[in-house]
């Protein structure tokens, strides 16, 4: 068997990522502080490479998995950069996010690591 391959799509595109439970704690201070009707951002605040994600990723493995680009992964309509702005929710209820993308990514990483075989999305 040879080295796993994973196919990519643009991994220079940027997104903005939150972890959930930085998530929950906005929802609820949004319940709390928060005008009805309003519109409020709840994001990082901080955009990351897709390929500084899967970078960050693959550091946190012992296994070798070669990246290849694969044309049919690549979106004719990608936004090249999702970048939020938490400042007016701030402002309104004191939140930023607290936990740092790593380690959200080595959160989900150990997750997926101790699932049960039945739970893996095919």
């Amino acid at each position: 068997m040879g080295r796993p391959v994973i196919s990519v799509g643009n991994l220079e595109a940027r997104r903005d990522f939150s972890d959930v439970r930085d998530m929950v704690r906005a929802y609820w201070l949004a319940l709390e502080h928060c005008e009805p009707g309003e519109v409020y951002n709840i994001c990082s605040g901080s955009a990351w490479t897709i390929r500084k994600v899967l970078d960050e990723l693959l550091s946190m493995t012992k296994v070798k998995i070669q990246v290849q680009q694969d044309p049919a992964r690549l979106r004719p309509s990608d936004v090249p950069v999702l970048l939020g702005d938490h400042s007016k929710f701030t402002a309104a209820t004191g939140w930023k996010p607290t936990i740092p993308f790593e380690r959200t990514l080595a959160d989900m990483l150990e997750f997926w690591r101790r699932a049960e075989p039945a739970r893996i999305p095919v």
